[in-house]
């Protein structure tokens, strides 16, 4: 991808739009490109600042019922201007057909509730958290810093972000700190503590939650690698790794019992 192609994609890799071929190739170009790379960083910082500093207004209720007023009308008016037709029983085919649109309409209604069902806001993280995992681990870069000092990694992380993640060393209990990197969920900048076991890498994502009450764990799989998610005081975690479920929440209660 040249610089013209990924500045014009830097809304929908900020938005988390592209599918996962086109963050990867997007990220390759990053990893070579100062520029695109430090207008990436300046785009994503005017993001956020419009969503933080940015006012909202609610539009006045006297141009509400003016919209509606005029869309009633306009309703209306389309259906004096219909000719009138008086109604017939349609013939025994057509009762068929009829039959057959509504079996249609349930299966497409029950289709739609569980897309949206999917689609809840956690869903959504899954599938990032997903992405950002997968392309780390497909275009190499695991960690931007290298260490497994969680003195190096913890300061490191603080300069990049606007909170400080609690960082653990985790070898005693078979899960070594291999450093740490920015990465981007949840229409942020996040926290990317990377961890080893045996042959298996563990990406541990972590930003602020939106209230202090904690989360108990939950679980969640996805194309063969294990998630889980959680809350405690005031940060917000997800865990992935292609390690099996009790691996993985074993590396949970370590991080948790350790920071």
């Amino acid at each position: 991808m040249d610089c013209m192609s990924i500045r014009s994609q830097m809304d929908a890799y900020l938005d988390q739009e592209l599918d996962l071929p086109g963050v990867v190739a997007f990220d390759r170009h990053l990893a070579s490109c100062a520029q695109c790379k430090a207008a990436l960083a300046t785009l994503s910082d005017l993001q956020r600042n419009v969503r933080k500093h940015a006012e909202r207004h609610t539009a006045p209720a006297a141009l509400y019922e003016r919209i509606r007023a005029n869309v009633g009308a306009s309703a209306g008016a389309a259906r004096a201007k219909a000719p009138k037709r008086s109604w017939q029983w349609p013939p025994l085919a057509d009762w068929f057909r009829i039959g057959a649109a509504v079996a249609a309409t349930t299966v497409l209604t029950w289709t739609a509730a569980t897309v949206h069902y999917a689609s809840a806001p956690d869903q959504l993280i899954a599938e990032q958290v997903f992405a950002a995992h997968a392309r780390s681990v497909l275009t190499d870069r695991l960690s931007d810093v290298a260490s497994s000092d969680q003195h190096t990694v913890k300061p490191w992380l603080s300069q990049k972000l606007d909170f400080s993640p609690p960082v653990a060393d985790l070898a005693a209990a078979g899960f070594p700190l291999i450093g740490g990197r920015v990465d981007y969920v949840n229409s942020r900048p996040v926290a990317a503590l990377v961890y080893r076991h045996r042959q298996h890498w563990i990406d541990l994502f972590v930003w602020p939650a939106g209230s202090s009450a904690g989360v108990a764990q939950e679980a969640l799989a996805k194309q063969g690698y294990n998630i889980l998610r959680w809350s405690d005081a005031g940060m917000t975690f997800w865990a992935i790794s292609d390690v099996n479920a009790p691996e993985l929440k074993a590396f949970a209660e370590a991080y948790v019992s350790a920071k």
